[in-house]
C-alpha cells in the first residue's frame, strides 16, 4: 500500500518517499533528497529545481487544475460545515454562495459530458473520496435506503428518526444517500438517541424545499445543533447529479460524488453489515436490486442482511422482497433476507449477523 502524505512535517520526516503519495503540499521552498521513485505528487506546488528532481526520480506530477470551486485531490470527507461555508441563517439566499451550491452550479454547466479537462478532474475527485471513505470507515457500518421526498413533520420521517434511533443505541455506523426525507431523518435519530419531539416540532416548519437558493435555505436553517460523536457514526454519500438536493446536515461526514453510477456502487459495496429498505420508488428499488446481484454473485465478500422494513408496502405496493426472496431460495443469501414491520426484528439479524463475521 501507498503512504500517503498530506502535511509537511510527515514529508521531512520521511525517511524514503519512493512510491509515496504526496498531496496538496507547496514544496517550492523544500530541499528534498530522499528517495522519490515513482512517488506520485497530486496537486502540489513544486520549484524548477524539485520538479527536475522528481522527474528524474521517475515520480509522477499531476498538477493543480485552476478555476475549479473544488479541491480536485481531497485527502479527507467533508463536514457539512465545509460544505455549507458562508451560509448565514438570517439570510436564506446566502445558500447560494456556499461550496455546495458553487460546485453543483459549476457541475451543472459542464453536463453530461464534461470536456476531457473536466472529466478528469471530477474522476480523480470522486477517486479520492473512495480512498478518504475507506480510511473513515471501520468495522461493519449499516446502510439505511429510503425515499428522498419524505417531509419533516411526516410520520414517515418519525418512523425513520426512530429506526436511526434503535440503530444507533444498538452500536452501528449509519450510511445513508446523505439527502433530504428518510435519508436525513436515520441518522438524526442516530444522533439524538430518539424520535425526540421538540427537535422534530422545529424541523417540520420547514418540512421541505423547493428548487430555489432561498428555499433551500430556510430547509438549512431550521436545523438544530446536535451532538457529534468523537468517532463520526452517521456518513452520508451523496452526488452533485442530484445536486438540486443539497446534503442534508444530519451527517456528521458527507462523501460527496460528482458521478452518481460510482456513488451508487460505492455505497452498497461499503455497507458490508447489511442494507435496511425503507419505502422509497424507482432509485430505491434500483438500489434493491444492485446490492442483490452483488449478494448472489458473492462479487464484494459474502452475502449481508437485506432487510425489507414495511411488510405491506414491499410484497403489495412494490413487491420486491418476493422476487428478491425467490432468487435467493437455497443461497447463501437467503438467510439474511427479511420483510417485517418490527425495527426490534431487524436490529436482531443485523447484530447477528454482526456477531457471525
Amino acid at each position: 500500500m501507498r503512504t500517503e502524505i498530506t502535511d509537511l512535517d510527515q514529508l521531512r520526516a520521511a525517511p524514503d518517499l519512493r512510491k509515496a503519495v504526496i498531496i496538496g503540499l507547496d514544496l517550492h521552498r523544500e530541499d528534498v533528497r530522499v528517495p522519490m521513485d515513482g512517488a506520485l505528487l497530486l496537486g502540489c506546488t513544486l520549484s524548477e529545481t524539485m520538479q527536475r528532481r522528481a522527474e528524474a526520480a521517475g515520480a509522477l506530477i499531476f498538477p493543480v487544475i485552476p478555476d475549479l470551486p473544488y479541491d480536485v485531490y481531497r485527502s479527507a470527507l467533508y463536514t457539512p460545515a465545509e460544505l455549507f461555508a458562508g451560509f448565514d441563517p438570517a439570510d436564506p439566499k446566502s445558500y447560494a454562495d456556499t461550496p455546495d451550491a458553487a460546485i453543483y452550479k459549476h457541475s451543472k454547466q459542464q453536463g453530461h459530458h464534461p470536456d476531457p479537462l473536466h472529466a478528469l478532474a471530477e474522476r480523480l475527485h470522486d477517486h479520492s473520496i473512495t480512498e478518504a471513505l475507506d480510511e473513515t470507515l471501520t468495522g461493519s457500518p449499516v446502510a439505511v435506503m429510503g425515499g428522498h421526498a419524505l417531509a419533516r413533520g411526516s410520520e414517515g420521517y418519525r418512523n425513520a428518526v426512530t429506526l436511526g434511533a434503535a440503530l444507533g443505541n444498538a452500536g452501528f455506523t449509519v450510511l445513508t444517500g446523505g439527502g433530504p426525507g428518510a435519508m436525513e431523518a436515520v441518522p438524526l435519530g442516530v444522533r439524538l438517541g430518539s424520535a425526540d419531539s421538540d427537535v422534530l416540532e422545529l424541523l417540520a416548519r420547514a418540512p421541505s424545499f423547493g428548487h430555489d437558493d432561498e428555499s433551500i435555505g430556510r430547509w438549512l436553517a431550521a436545523f438544530p445543533e446536535i451532538r457529534s460523536f468523537d468517532t463520526p457514526r452517521t456518513i452520508g454519500i451523496p452526488t452533485w447529479f442530484y445536486g438540486h438536493e443539497p446534503p442534508n446536515p444530519a451527517c456528521e461526514l458527507h462523501a460527496k460524488y460528482f458521478a452518481n453510477s460510482v456513488r451508487e456502487e460505492g455505497l452498497l459495496t461499503v455497507a458490508t453489515g447489511g442494507i435496511v429498505y425503507t419505502p422509497g420508488k424507482a432509485g430505491t428499488v434500483q438500489e434493491v436490486f444492485q446490492d442483490f446481484t452483488q449478494n448472489y454473485y458473492g462479487s464484494v465478500g459474502p452475502a449481508a442482511p437485506m432487510i425489507f422494513l414495511g411488510r405491506d408496502f414491499w410484497t403489495d405496493e412494490v413487491p420486491a422482497a418476493p422476487l428478491v426472496q425467490k432468487l435467493a431460495a437455497g443461497r447463501e443469501a437467503e438467510q439474511w433476507i427479511l420483510v417485517t414491520d418490527d425495527i426490534d426484528e431487524a436490529i436482531a439479524l443485523l447484530t447477528k449477523y454482526a456477531g457471525a463475521r
